[in-house]
């Protein structure tokens, strides 16, 4: 069976958003903590969203408000790091509309009948 647009849209993002994290850290004296905390994670839900597990868009969701939260905090207090946080902003939102947007069609999608 061929995964939903929305789950390609999130892989895509995951994929993304660990080689956006991969290529920010690369010079960084804690790399392989950077491994462990920006760079596993997105591939550990990136392998449950290929293998279709239903709970790794909710996961997806919930590491994405970390990513978002940790872009804005850059953006904000280091503007010298130029596009990395905004990028990291942009691809957790990626990953936040792509994971609830099967929810929304359900609950906003379908017709109701009269009251």
């Amino acid at each position: 069976m061929r995964p939903s647009a929305s789950r390609r849209v999130l892989a895509a993002s995951l994929a993304l958003i660990a080689l956006l994290y991969l290529a920010w850290h690369r010079g960084d004296a804690h790399f392989g903590a950077a491994l462990l905390v920006f760079v596993l994670p997105p591939l550990v839900l990136l392998a449950a969203v290929l293998r279709g597990l239903p709970s790794a868009p909710l996961w997806s969701g919930i590491a994405a408000l970390f990513w978002f939260s940790h872009g804005v905090m850059y953006a904000w207090s280091h503007p010298e790091l130029g596009l990395w946080p905004w990028g990291g902003i942009a691809l957790s939102l990626a990953v936040v509309f792509s994971a609830s947007l099967p929810g929304m069609r359900a609950r906003f999608g379908g017709r109701r009948p009269p009251a």
